[in-house]
């Protein structure tokens, strides 16, 4: 490693490695630190049950990759990179044994959502149609904002709450279910305000982009953006571990893709005091609670259409999930959790030996839980899907604090970066006109605890970048 840098990135999940890409593209000299044994943060694969099944750490399903205005702009195909589309993004089964399919045709989509085609092809088909320009300004803190007609047309429907939105907009269960599903994404209660935004988004994805998976697993995306910035010079050193600002080689400027809680340690009394307060108040959302299996057979759905996606919402009608997701929030664990469920091998075969299968599924908790989820996230898979603990050969489980040990910005178990309410959505870490800059001199911060938030989409290190670039580096 070199003594100086003109930048020094502190993380390789996906924003960090954004961020020095933007970096080197600009012809800025960087190293990315990484504390880990293996780079990619939230995009890692790896043998959890039994050798030859490959299984996702933490992300599998990557609409917001493939919509990412930063990502598609690279060239990381060139790199390794391929994405699978299964036939349909997502599949919601319900009791009566069948299924709302979220397929890429918002008409298809229509077809089995019963009563409900017309209303949701009304909400729908529109933002579909300005996707782009939506997802440009939804992926962008909101000073940046440039499409104000496309983000108007979305307004009306995300300026609400997920479950109020559902009740007015549609009659049939299964229209309001699939609604509540994608909603459930924002890891917050349904009654909240603006958890339609994150139904809209999900929906508008799968209909727009698809919600593909990389062939291999979640780690290619990684090892894709760690290829490309090595051949632009960049510097990846794994097993590095940062605990002050002192360890680091001098550099003009040090984007840190961690949360406010490691910022406050890694910088320690170096922090302006007003700063520090504001850090310290910022609010960390619930946990997940993760379990993957080793199958003999793909699970057993009662609707064979749900076996056409690659992501499956297990957890029945708008008010069970509704009250499932008003617990973890709160401090409470649901009995009936609602459960995310990825199916990647039916798709990847590289994913598991010949002939058999794996399964990634996780749900919300309080974060930090101790709460084992395993039998209640089991049930909630068999009751739509008899026979599947029969399928089981080996599971892997983490909970919160699992989660937390494999990647230190999952505070609790939290995979959000931070609670993603309206309050705090929208302006983390906390209200200023540039997120991204710390009040010491060419430190920032380039995670998802900055807008515009969670995700695999590397936008969050693609701002903070643009930032450094400006004011630090004078360039672009």
């Amino acid at each position: 490693m070199r003594t100086d840098y003109d930048a020094v990135v502190v993380g390789s999940g996906p924003n960090g490695l954004a961020a020095a890409i933007m970096l080197a593209r600009a012809g800025c000299s960087c190293v990315v630190l990484e504390a880990a044994g293996a780079i990619g943060g939230g995009t890692r694969s790896e043998e959890l049950t039994l050798p030859g099944y490959l299984h996702d750490v933490c992300s599998a399903i990557h609409p917001m990759a493939v919509g990412s205005p930063y990502l598609r702009s690279l060239p990381l195909a060139q790199h390794g990179l391929e994405w699978i589309y299964p036939p349909a993004p997502l599949a919601h089964p319900f009791d009566d044994g069948g299924a709302a399919i979220l397929e890429r045709s918002v008409e298809a989509t229509g077809k089995t959502l019963g009563p409900d085609a017309a209303a949701y092809a009304g909400m729908i088909q529109p933002l579909v149609d300005r996707w782009e320009k939506l997802f440009s300004d939804l992926l962008a803190p909101p000073h940046l904002y440039g499409h104000p007609f496309a983000m108007a047309r979305m307004a009306p429907y995300a300026f609400r709450s997920a479950a109020g939105l559902a009740r007015a907009r549609f009659r049939g269960t299964r229209a309001r279910g699939l609604f509540a599903g994608l909603a459930a994404h924002s890891v917050l209660p349904l009654e909240s305000f603006m958890t339609a935004a994150f139904g809209l988004m999900f929906a508008i994805s799968g209909h727009a982009v698809g919600w593909p998976l990389p062939r291999g697993g979640a780690q290619r995306i990684a090892d894709a953006m760690a290829s490309y910035l090595r051949s632009l010079g960049g510097e990846i050193l794994t097993s590095r571990r940062v605990s002050s600002l002192e360890e680091l080689p001098r550099a003009r400027a040090v984007l840190l893709d961690v949360t406010p809680r490691q910022l406050l340690s890694i910088a320690r009394d170096r922090l302006p005091s007003a700063y520090r307060s504001k850090l310290e108040q910022y609010r960390y959302g619930p946990g997940i609670f993760k379990t993957d299996y080793a199958l003999d057979a793909p699970i057993p759905w009662n609707d064979a259409a749900c076996a056409r996606a690659g992501t499956v919402h297990v957890g029945g009608t708008l008010e069970e999930i509704a009250a499932a997701e008003r617990g973890p929030a709160s401090g409470a664990a649901s009995g009936k959790p609602f459960v995310l469920v990825a199916q990647q091998s039916l798709f990847d075969s590289s994913r598991a030996p010949a002939g058999k299968h794996t399964a990634w599924a996780y749900c919300h908790v309080p974060n930090g839980s101790t709460v084992d989820m395993t039998v209640p996230i089991e049930a909630q898979i068999e009751r739509f899907a008899p026979g599947f603990r029969e399928r089981i050969l080996a599971r892997h489980v983490m909970g919160p604090q699992a989660i937390e040990a494999g990647n230190a910005n999952y505070i609790g178990g939290d995979i959000s970066g931070g609670s993603n309410d309206a309050a705090q959505f929208l302006t983390r870490p906390f209200p200023r006109l540039n997120p991204y800059s710390t009040p010491l001199p060419g430190v920032y911060l380039c995670s998802s605890s900055t807008p515009p938030g969670g995700g695999v989409h590397g936008m969050c290190g693609y701002h903070a970048a643009r930032a450094v670039l400006r004011a630090e580096l004078k360039r672009g």
